[in-house]
This record gives structure tokens, sequence and C-alpha cells, in this order.
């Protein structure tokens, strides 16, 4: 494919990304980096600003097979059509692949019923739009192909999409309703952990409710607005109400649920074909119904929130 550019100084990637329908600036991004896009036939750099009349040629591969291997694992399934697939992830299943986890994962239970999923997210993360913790469960959507994964990306990062989760944190918390926005990066001391950055790092926002008072304890339900890695934990460790059971970021010693005690609960998105808001919903797991009624509260009032 030959496109020219009819103006100068917009980005090459914002420009691609209005040009080529269906594949996301991200994936333009590694396009361009990886020579697949090139400029007056030279390889150019996603910040490039157009001059007019620049001249470029996009040739956009097959996507990779993916090296994932199929496995015959149940899955909770809360809607599915040719589109997207939602599943009720359990605690202790990885999203996909890497490095100490390459079985077990979502997405080999995915390939193992025979899902087709979306190539843009490589070939060990194949559908994977968003991920939740190998602790957490809840609510996620993986994308059927690239169109849908190019829609659903663009949503995240619009903050379009709309994530609720469930958490009991240590501690009683004052304040009913509260936002922390403080910068996330990978910690300088410990490379298997995440940070607040003083400096750099990448913008994290996180909204957090106040739902129930327990014991010595509080039950919050938190909403993101970015998706950074270990987010909320991370947050919530930094206003020392770290989550219950997170053994990484100080919530261990208060209880005996084997997990952090955090839920994606509620998912809200725009349809990628059909444009009509479509909102999941992944009951409270057995191990936080039970802890909530540990520390005296009443789990059985979560519907009515």
């Amino acid at each position: 494919m030959i496109l020219t550019s009819v103006r100068g100084g917009v980005r090459i990637d914002l420009f691609l990304a209005k040009e080529l329908t269906g594949i996301s600036r991200a994936r333009i991004q590694r396009l361009l980096t990886d020579g697949h896009i090139t400029l007056n036939g030279e390889k150019i750099r996603p910040s490039y600003k157009l001059k007019e009349d620049d001249i470029l040629e996009i040739n956009i591969p097959e996507p990779k097979v993916s090296t994932v291997k199929p496995e015959n694992i149940p899955l909770d399934i809360i809607f599915e059509d040719e589109q997207i697939i939602v599943v009720n992830k359990s605690a202790g299943m990885v999203t996909h692949p890497a490095a100490g986890n390459w079985n077990g994962t979502l997405v080999g239970a995915l390939m193992g019923r025979g899902v087709g999923l979306s190539g843009i997210g490589g070939v060990t993360r194949p559908g994977i739009v968003h991920r939740l913790d190998k602790g957490t469960s809840g609510v996620i959507v993986a994308a059927k192909n690239d169109h849908s994964h190019a829609s659903l990306s663009n949503q995240i990062k619009k903050r379009e999409m709309e994530r609720q989760y469930l958490a009991v944190v240590k501690g009683k918390i004052k304040v009913k309703t509260g936002e922390i926005n403080k910068n996330i990066g990978r910690s300088h001391f410990n490379r298997k952990k995440m940070a607040i950055m003083k400096d750099g790092g990448r913008v994290a926002i996180t909204k957090y409710r106040v739902l129930q008072e327990l014991d010595n304890a509080t039950l919050l339900e938190v909403s993101l607005k970015t998706g950074r890695t270990h987010q909320i934990r991370v947050h919530m460790f930094s206003i020392r109400h770290p989550v219950i059971g997170d053994i990484v970021y100080g919530g261990s010693g208060l209880s005996r649920i084997s997990r952090q005690a955090l839920h994606a609960w509620k998912l809200k998105l725009i349809h990628p074909t059909t444009g009509k808001v479509k909102e999941f919903i992944a009951p409270l797991p057995t191990d936080m119904f039970e802890l909530i009624g540990e520390l005296g509260g009443a789990p059985q009032n979560m519907s009515n929130v």
C-alpha cells in the first residue's frame, strides 16, 4: 500500500492511525520500528513529523501463528459472540504465558476451546487487550480479531472502558471517597515489583469509594482511570492501606485468604461492531465472600451496591 502525505507537521504515527482503519496506534508504532512502514524508501521513527508529499510504503505482515499450546481448562464464560469473549477469571490463573508461567493460562484455555483470537498481542498474548494479575479474580475481555482488538485498545487509551474492582484493604479509611494520582514505574530495588515514582514513571490514577467498614479493614469499590501493572496494589500500599493477602505489597498477616483480596467486579465497554454499551459483572468469589464475613461485614449485601 502506498500513501502520500497531503499536509506536513503531523506525527507519522498519528497520521497513520487515522488513515489505517482497525489498526491501533501502538501497532503502527511497532510496524514503523520494525521497518514494515517506510518513508520515501527508508525506515523512520514514529515521532517523525511528515512533510507535504512524503511517500509512505506500507507492508503489513500476516499475524504470526501463536506459540501458545491449547489447553483443556474449564472457563466461566460471561459473554461471547464473534467479536469478543468475556470471562470471569479465577484467582491463580495467569492471563497470558510469561517466564515461570507457560501453562495453565487464560490464553491457553481460550485456545483450548477453539476460540479465534486477534494477532495484535503477539505470539504469546493473542487477543489480550488488558490483563489481570495471577492472584486477582474477575471479569476480563479478549478480542477475537484485530478490528475488535484495536477498538478495545482505543477505548482503554481514551479511558472509555470502565473497570471497577472490589478490594479488602488493611485498616479503616476515614475519607469515604478519594483519588490517588501517583506515577508508577518499575522498582529500582526489585525489578519484579512496581513502585511509586517521584520522578518519571507513568501516570496512574485510581479512584476509591468505601463500601463497608470492617474489623480493622475496609471494603472498597475501586475504579481505574489508567491501567498500570499492579496499579491498585501499589496505590493502596502507598496510602498505608495495602490489599489484604498481598504478600508483595504489605498485605499479609491479617487473614487466611491465600491471595490478594482483589476482584475485577464490573467491566463496561462499547461493543466493537454494534457500538452499544455493554456491562459485565463477575460475582464476588467464595474466598472474598468468606473474608468479608470473617471481618464482620455483610457480603450478602453486595448485590445492592
